[in-house]
Parts: structure tokens; sequence; C-alpha cells
């Protein structure tokens, strides 16, 4: 399995035809997941009380608004080529939401190259250990945030 000691991941740059074509296969899985995995986090609150902080961010947005986005909302994308493929992380905008607040699922897929499927590996949820000792929980992030080498 790739890890981020064993490739390079590139430079983040706007997404160039390949990116975009491996986009365009895992769009429909990756929506998926966004709507799966909110509803996920929300109603495991009873388990645990930091679940839902992870997509606080879009709780007031139905499904068709979290998952609005389509191949021109993909703004970054970063590339790790292995021996086996070509990993690929995302960074996409949900339209509803202000630009410049948190807006943007990240994402991580791999494909074998033009003649293969592409697959989603995931979605980028952090739990961000404070310098207080709290955490912070989130899987929707902003502009700024910087599109880097996750598992999860």
């Amino acid at each position: 399995m790739a890890t981020e000691e064993t490739v390079n991941l590139g430079a983040p740059h706007e997404p160039k035809e390949e990116a975009i074509n491996v986009f365009r296969d895992i769009q429909h899985e990756l929506k998926k997941q966004l709507v799966h995995s909110r509803h996920q986090y929300n109603t495991s609150a009873a388990m645990t009380e930091h679940e839902p902080e992870y997509f606080a961010a879009v709780q007031h947005l139905d499904d068709s608004e979290l998952a609005g986005f389509t191949a021109e909302d993909f703004q970054l994308v970063r590339v790790a080529v292995s021996a086996y493929g070509i990993h690929l992380f995302g960074k996409v905008r949900i339209p509803a939401l202000d630009e410049e607040g948190p807006a943007y699922i990240h994402f991580r897929a791999f494909t074998g190259g033009p003649e293969h499927e592409s697959k989603l590996h995931g979605l980028h949820t952090e739990d961000r250990v404070e310098q207080d000792g709290g955490h912070t929980y989130r899987a929707v992030f902003t502009k700024n945030d910087p599109l880097e080498w996750f598992n999860t």
C-alpha cells in the first residue's frame, strides 16, 4: 500500500484532463459516500458527542445541496505515482456554501491508468488535537486549508 513515506505527492495544481476524467469516474460514489458519511456521523451522536461536529459546517444543507457539485467545482489536485497506479488527492467546492468559509471536501482516488476503472479511496475527516488538549473535528475545509496526504 502506498504511504506518504513511500511515494512523492506532487505540488497542488488545477486539475488537468486526466484528473477531471478520474473525478467524473468517481463523482457518483463520492456524492453517495459524502451524504452517507454525514448521516452516519449525525446518527452516531448518541454514542459519541463529537461525531456531528465533522459536518457542522453543512448541517443546514439538504442532501442535494451537499452533493450539488460537478466537475466544474473540482478545484485542486495533487498526484502521487506508485508502481501500481496513480493516487489522486482532490479538493472540491460545495457550491451551496460561501467559498471563503468551510466549503470544500477533500477526497482521495486511485486509478491504474486511463484503461482502468478509477476508484474512490475515501473522504478526508480530521480529528485535530489543539494546543489546549481539546479536539477539532471536521470533514468540510476552507479554501486555504492545504490539500495533504490522508488515509481516511
